[in-house]
């Protein structure tokens, strides 16, 4: 294949080489704060959600501990159980946490988290590979589902994606997944509605500019040229580094910690204004089948470095997004594939098992802990499992429902069913706008264009009316009113009108169309 046709089938709908834009500098478009107004660059960014993925299957009964079930699960777990002087008991319930969570249960006493017991599925999986499918597609046991819960929320709110996309209503990614590929729950009915940043170094190469040397070969070379044109292809490689060079200091993390790397770079985007609607990180080796604890020190361990790591990183993002002023707008929550058995085993581990505790957090979390402690028998056998108390699908659908606010029909084509609402989001917390909802449905839908494009003497533009008072206006790259084209109601339908170049000296010029509650933004290019 040619590098030219190379190009041409690479390039995704709307990218916009630099070259295309007549070498126009896009520091140019950013000084005027009422060209920013036109444009939407300020428009609030609204929730966000971030999904830390604990993969492995991680021992619920480890972390979250029934306090007053703590003799019989002395009796399963005689050889990984808990010293009860050492669980931290969560205020106002009979239970505890792990005590390498400390981080998590400062949070906790802050009202900035619910813990949500014994969260499963009906006829659990105990395969690594299904139940994680069964989680980031939010299928019943019994069903294959090609596409991902959020893959479907964002196909839903992003009707066009990834026509016209990216724009000036959703000009970022509609999701990021820190890691080396895009998560399947990402995965909308036709498309991948997400991205990937393969890994915090990755990330900080990006945002300045720094890549390995090519070797001086043919490979080499060929290396080269691979990386330039990823670099032109790459829609969205510019608004990330735009959004990381807002934010100049962070706060600190704890060292030796991926996890806590991975919410670093998330908290940078948030607090730098991108709109990324949807973040998923992940840390592994919660598969503890042996050495889970260390012999006579058992809330120390494998077990126990991994639950630090989380807390330690969950409470570092959490302090960093309030110093950055984002952190009302951030809810985070965990998962894991499946829970522990309840039984330890002979090697000083756990196998696989089903329900376990899920951890929900944020300013506007509903704190405190939902459900009961699971009920352990006196005489449990290896084969018993935590049984379910909510459907993991109950969370998931309460985020998108109270958190971005999708209404029940939506949400019935998202979740495939409708499911429980839980009382995660605290009472009164604002949702998304109508107005807003309705531009991200639009936006990728062209509203308003002309052509030619670039022109010269003058373009035809082409509109579309949902019905009623339509304004077109003609802004130039400072923010300056150059003309009124259209002032007028009309009803539903698609228009066309001549703009003439009344002696506008070449360079960008937008066009804004505003229909009602609607707007949307078109770039046009006068040349000489």
């Amino acid at each position: 294949m040619k590098r030219r046709e190379f190009l041409t089938k690479a390039m995704p709908a709307g990218v916009v080489i630099p070259s295309m834009l007549g070498g126009f500098s896009l520091k140019a478009f950013g000084a005027s704060s009422l060209l920013s107004a036109i444009t939407a660059a300020n428009q609030e960014t609204d929730h966000v959600l971030v999904i830390i993925q604990l993969n492995g299957g991680n021992d619920g009964l480890n972390m979250i501990l029934p306090l007053d079930q703590y003799d019989n699960l002395t009796l399963a777990r005689p050889n990984i159980i808990l010293p009860k002087n050492k669980i931290i008991k969560l205020s106002g319930y009979n239970t505890g946490i792990h005590p390498a969570m400390s981080g998590l249960a400062g949070l906790y006493d802050d009202g900035k988290v619910q813990v949500i017991q014994s969260v499963g599925y009906p006829q659990p999986n105990y395969s690594h590979f299904r139940a994680t499918d069964i989680w980031l597609s939010a299928s019943a046991s019994d069903q294959v589902i090609d596409s991902g819960w959020a893959g479907r929320y964002l196909a839903e709110e992003y009707t066009n994606f990834p026509i016209g996309y990216p724009n000036t209503v959703m000009p970022d990614p509609l999701a990021i997944q820190i890691g080396s590929f895009i998560s399947p729950a990402f995965q909308g009915p036709s498309v991948n509605m997400g991205m990937a940043i393969s890994d915090p170094v990755n990330f900080y190469n990006l945002i300045n500019g720094i890549q390995s040397p090519a070797p001086n070969t043919n490979a080499g070379k060929e290396l080269t040229y691979v990386r330039q044109v990823a670099q032109q292809t790459q829609q969205y490689a510019s608004v990330i580094k735009t959004a990381a060079g807002k934010v100049t200091k962070q706060g600190t993390y704890p060292s030796n910690n991926s996890l806590a790397d991975q919410l670093k770079v998330v908290a940078r985007l948030v607090g730098g204004g991108l709109k990324t609607r949807l973040y998923m990180v992940n840390i592994g080796s919660f598969d503890t089948h042996a050495a889970q604890v260390n012999t006579g020190a058992n809330e120390t361990g494998t077990h126990a470095v991994l639950l630090q790591k989380v807390s330690d990183a969950i409470k570092a993002f959490m302090d960093d997004l309030k110093g950055l002023g984002a952190a009302k707008r951030v809810a985070g929550m965990t998962f894991s594939e499946f829970g522990r058995r309840i039984k330890s085993n002979a090697s000083n581990g756990t196998d696989h098992g089903a329900a376990a505790p899920l951890i929900v957090f944020g300013d506007a979390i509903q704190g405190g802990v939902l459900g009961k402690n699971p009920t352990i028998s006196a005489s449990t056998s290896v084969n018993d499992n935590v049984p379910m108390q909510y459907d993991f699908r109950s969370v998931y659908a309460t985020l998108l429902e109270k958190w971005f606010c999708v209404d029940k029909a939506t949400l019935s084509n998202v979740m495939l069913k409708d499911f429980q609402s839980l009382p995660l989001i605290q009472p009164g917390t604002n949702c998304m706008s109508t107005s807003l909802a309705q531009a991200n449905h639009l936006s990728g839908e062209s509203l308003i264009s002309n052509y030619p494009n670039p022109f010269t003497t003058s373009t035809t533009i082409k509109y579309s009316s949902k019905g009623g008072h339509v304004l077109i206006q003609v802004y130039n790259t400072m923010g300056r009113l150059m003309a009124t084209v259209v002032d007028a109601v009309k009803d539903e339908g698609t228009y066309n009108i001549n703009f003439e170049n009344q002696r506008y000296a070449p360079g960008v010029y937008y066009a804004r169309l505003q229909n009602g509650e609607l707007q949307q933004v078109r770039n046009m290019l006068i040349v000489a």
